[in-house]
């Protein structure tokens, strides 16, 4: 078990940056059904390939396009596949279509999550939300899982020219609070997190649920790890 006991004192930090999918909410069954839902439009064999959660943990976190094209790339081992390059445009435009009608419907916030959110902003801290989600789908999400009043920005995939772990979406974060990198605590639950805050000069802390491609959260370089974002316990 992971202690939730912080490394710094509390006012070490101006501000905060927080990841959302696999941080603040857990979206996997929002992925499934539209990544099945815009494989259905899709010819055979994508039509026939089916998702799960398992897959979608092991994919997800680079940004949609990756996401859909890493999924089409599976299934063209099968031997009638066609090349993902000539039917990208399909599943994308398919994909666009289909998930504003299951976002947030499939999800939910993790245990602790709002609460940890409310002891920083009780705090002084001032929150921004970085995700590779585009920043629509992201602020619609926040809005209904009751997270929105939480963040005085919201910094999606393409809201700059890089995604994580580029360090760009959070330094351009941090310029939006108005807070040096040094001072800004970078929240999330993936390496792409802990690289993008390593390349901006942010302090990183990873939960240790959520989605981090497969791969065992505690071999990521980061300042610290918790397992709940309630009840956090600062030094000093």
């Amino acid at each position: 078990m992971t202690l939730n006991t912080l490394p710094w004192a509390l006012p070490a930090f101006d501000a905060a940056i927080v990841d959302l999918d696999g941080t603040l909410v857990d979206t996997l069954g929002d992925f499934v059904e539209a990544l099945q839902r815009m494989l259905g439009d899709l010819p055979s064999p994508y039509r026939d390939f089916a998702v799960d959660r398992v897959l979608v943990e092991r994919l997800v976190g680079k940004g949609s396009e990756n996401l859909i094209k890493s999924l089409l790339a599976l299934v063209e081992y099968a031997p009638t596949a066609m090349n993902s390059g000539a039917i990208f445009d399909a599943a994308w435009a398919s994909y666009q279509r289909h998930y504003p009608d299951v976002n947030g419907r499939y999800s939910s916030v993790y245990p602790g999550a709002l609460q940890g959110l409310a002891q920083c902003q009780a705090a002084g801290l001032r929150l921004a939300c970085v995700t590779n989600k585009p920043t629509a789908f992201a602020q619609a999400l926040l809005a209904d899982k009751g997270l929105a009043g939480f963040f005085l920005h919201t910094v999606g995939g393409d809201a700059v020219a890089r995604k994580k772990p580029d360090p760009m979406p959070l330094l351009h974060a941090c310029s939006l609070l108005g807070s040096s990198p040094a001072r800004t605590l970078m929240v999330g639950d993936s390496s792409n997190d802990a690289q993008a805050a390593r390349a901006a000069g942010c302090p990183v802390l990873l939960v240790s649920y959520g989605y981090n491609h497969g791969e065992l959260i505690h071999a990521v370089d980061a300042d610290a790890f918790v397992d709940t974002l309630a009840d956090l316990s600062w030094q000093g």
